[in-house]
């Protein structure tokens, strides 16, 4: 009897056991089902919205076209000089491009977004070229680009003139000669000779005063003179009709460049004639170097996302430079920052976290998308990509690691 009740009980735990484990594995069941539910949900989610930008960022050939053709017409309304025109088409006044005969010690300086570089370069003619060169880049502090003319350029003067004195025995300055600055300023100059020009406004996140309609080779070289240096701007120059001079230097057949940089921006060689605005002699050489200035460019053709519109209206400068905003270095990082945070709130990319770091304006800088392409190019498999992308990001915005892998 005592052995047939010990027998029964050991039956009814047993059976216990079985439903308790029954139960347990339908609610892991269930969870899974669930959790694989939400996490299919926020997938569905997330694919809409990546969707929604790859159509809306589309660029089909017919597209690109039609945009070419519209920058077209506003070209050619520029160099009429017509003022309604949203390409400026700013007359260069250099009609004559390096031909790699060039001797001698150059400076230059080169201004053009949040930093800037100087270098010196000894020429040594068709043979010898470039026989040595040297250069430093000084990052431009936040609050000097929106402060005053004079702050800027004494900066700018101040670091210029601590590189001069680094110069060796490699550079040769021929004696009593002066030194030459060539200075390159990246933003839109009404040009009125070789080596002065009046800014017509700033671009980049440059918001300075009392520069606007000032001589900016004036202003240059007034902050050099404050800091004692002995030397003469010979050359005024857009960085893209730099670009030109430097390929030009290089192979005789370049006849444009394009800049994508912080900015953008390009310059070509155009027929003098062919400009109905200029009112001179017509140089020798028959050609004129135009600087486009086609980061104001814009047009019902470009498509234009709800990003860029939302970046659009709360930069410095809403309805300016719009073909710059939608494809330069200076507000990629931007775009890109506005597309995760419509993924966080939309598709819970962060789980139920939105990054506060990811409402920051700005806070994701173009060098770390240069860093992203890289990588993500040194990857040899897509899944090897997107793993690197999804687990690096979180880190970086401070928040626990993601599941998602789109």
């Amino acid at each position: 009897m005592g052995k047939a009740a010990a027998v029964g009980t050991a039956v009814v735990v047993c059976a216990a056991v079985g439903v308790a484990v029954g139960v347990a594995r339908r609610r892991r069941r269930r969870e899974a089902e669930l959790q694989g539910s939400a996490e299919a949900d926020r997938k569905r989610r997330a694919a809409a919205v990546i969707e929604e930008v790859e159509r809306s960022l589309s660029t089909p050939t017919a597209l690109l076209r039609s945009i070419a053709d519209a920058m077209v017409s506003e070209m050619e309304r520029g160099l009429r000089g017509d003022i309604h025109s949203q390409l400026k088409m700013l007359i260069s006044y250099v009609d004559n491009l390096p031909t790699g005969d060039e001797h001698g010690l150059y400076y230059a300086l080169d201004l053009g977004g949040t930093n800037f570089r100087v270098l010196r370069v000894q020429l040594g003619g068709r043979e010898k070229r470039v026989v040595k060169q040297q250069y430093e880049e000084v990052s431009i502090p936040p609050h000097l680009m929106v402060g005053s003319s004079m702050e800027l350029f004494d900066f700018i003067a101040a670091a210029l003139a601590k590189f001069v004195d680094t110069e060796g025995e490699d550079f040769h300055l021929p004696e009593g000669r002066q030194r030459e600055l060539g200075f390159t300023f990246s933003f839109p100059v009404n040009q009125t000779s070789i080596s002065s020009g009046t800014l017509i406004k700033w671009t980049k996140g440059f918001s300075v005063n009392g520069t606007v309609g000032a001589d900016v080779v004036s202003e240059l070289s007034k902050a050099m003179e404050r800091q004692g240096l002995d030397m003469k701007v010979t050359a005024l120059v857009n960085d893209t009709v730099g670009t030109l001079a430097g390929g030009r230097y290089m192979d005789n057949d370049v006849v444009a460049a394009v800049i994508l940089g912080t900015g953008t921006n390009a310059a070509y060689v155009e027929h003098a004639n062919a400009i109905p605005k200029w009112t001179g002699l017509l140089p020798k050489s028959g050609n004129m170097v135009i600087n486009t200035e086609w980061g104001s460019f814009k047009s019902d053709k470009l498509p234009l996302s709800e990003y860029d519109k939302a970046m659009d209206f709360e930069s410095l400068n809403p309805g300016e430079q719009i073909y710059e905003k939608m494809i330069s270095g200076m507000y990629l990082g931007e775009i890109v920052r506005r597309i995760l945070l419509k993924l966080a709130h939309d598709a819970s990319l962060f789980g139920d976290v939105v990054p506060s770091k990811l409402e920051q304006p700005f806070v994701l800088r173009y060098a770390f998308l240069i860093y992203f392409h890289r990588t993500l190019h040194a990857c040899f498999l897509v899944w090897q990509s997107r793993f690197f992308f999804f687990r690096w990001l979180p880190s970086w915005l401070e928040v626990s690691s993601t599941s998602m892998i789109i």
